[in-house]
């Protein structure tokens, strides 16, 4: 049996057998516990996803292409599937071939020409490409997405303001401007690198929390900008949350009082939350959020939310939203798919 098998049998092992104490218990009631129909749905998705994807590998969207291809990419690796094995391999293989492709002398893994936004899709790539690197056998590929997400932690590095935060692009095009979504995908990007093994500097991880510190309100909410401070933002309250836990920050004497603020704006999942925008961009990060405070929490928010997700998919298998269909599709999957536990950048 090879290294990577043995280590997604141990991944599935530990998410539904028992090791020892109640945690380990709870985490085998709270995955024998999953709605059948949440498997059924999950594999209608992955199959438009598979269905959709052009022969170079990406999904053909207008807006923010390699965003999309790295995101879709994520939702397929979630199943269990890598670059040589399972029932979407190809598919992943092809997905990072795209997103290498895209990879620029300076690092940035985007097109800066066609993209007003980049760093989203430079972030989302690092995340899906170093999950990509933890599961690759072979020693040239292993070598090219070394090379890839090297270079993209240094542009990242170069890409982050004074303040400490990133803008839809990098702070000497955006004249230092930042906001909290992009600085999120960063922060998770080069988690995930560090996860993988390549190298990201302390300093600048250092600099992106102090950054969601002094966005803090006395709400215990996010504020859109440090240069927009005041409005709390539910959606980047949850994101920022998603993003110390990535980081390691769950000590912080801030973390409490913003989980509170978003679990009271958000645990809920009325129809009310829709009017804070980009419903699948909150969920996306909030789940993780409650996926991280256990299982006694997340059984019953996980059932609520899976629910809802189940719901709404298209006969076809996608589903439609915000952006475009194979977003609101791979945020949707990555949701359905969290306590799996097979991705290191999701995992307790």
């Amino acid at each position: 049996m090879t290294q990577k098998t043995s280590r997604r049998d141990w991944l599935r092992t530990a998410a539904v057998l028992s090791v020892a104490g109640a945690t380990a218990a709870s985490s085998r009631t709270a995955y024998a516990a999953r709605d059948p129909r949440w498997n059924d749905t999950i594999t209608k998705g992955l199959n438009w996803l598979s269905r959709t994807q052009s022969s170079r590998g990406q999904w053909n969207t207008q807006a923010y292409p390699t965003a999309l291809a790295a995101l879709a990419g994520t939702a397929m690796i979630s199943s269990g599937s890598t670059t040589t094995q399972g029932p979407y391999a190809k598919e992943i293989a092809r997905a990072a071939d795209y997103l290498i492709s895209k990879s620029r002398d300076n690092g940035l893994i985007g097109d800066p020409q066609s993209d007003p936004r980049y760093t989203y899709g430079h972030g989302f790539s690092m995340l899906f490409l170093s999950q990509v690197l933890g599961e690759e056998g072979l020693l040239d590929r292993r070598e090219e997405l070394v090379e890839v997400l090297s270079k993209a932690v240094e542009f990242s590095g170069n890409a982050q303001t004074a303040a400490g935060g990133w803008g839809y692009v990098s702070a000497r095009e955006g004249n230092d401007f930042d906001e909290g979504s992009t600085t999120i995908t960063q922060v998770q990007g080069l988690r995930g690198c560090r996860n993988a093994g390549i190298p990201v500097s302390a300093e600048v991880i250092t600099k992106a929390k102090e950054y969601i510190y002094e966005c803090k309100n006395p709400d215990g909410g996010i504020s859109y900008s440090s240069r927009q401070k005041g409005s709390s933002r539910p959606a980047i309250t949850a994101a920022a949350l998603a993003a110390l836990y990535n980081a390691g920050d769950y000590d912080s004497e801030h973390v409490p009082e913003m989980l509170a603020y978003a679990k009271e704006s958000l645990h809920d999942i009325s129809d009310s939350t829709r009017a804070f925008g980009h419903w699948h961009y909150t969920y996306l990060y909030y789940s993780q959020v409650v996926y991280r405070q256990g299982d006694e929490l997340w059984t019953t928010f996980r059932d609520r939310l899976y629910d809802r997700i189940v719901s709404e998919q298209r006969p076809d298998g996608f589903w439609e939203g915000q952006i475009h269909p194979v977003y609101v599709t791979a945020c949707n999957l990555i949701m359905l798919q969290l306590d799996r536990g097979y991705l290191p950048i999701y995992q307790r």
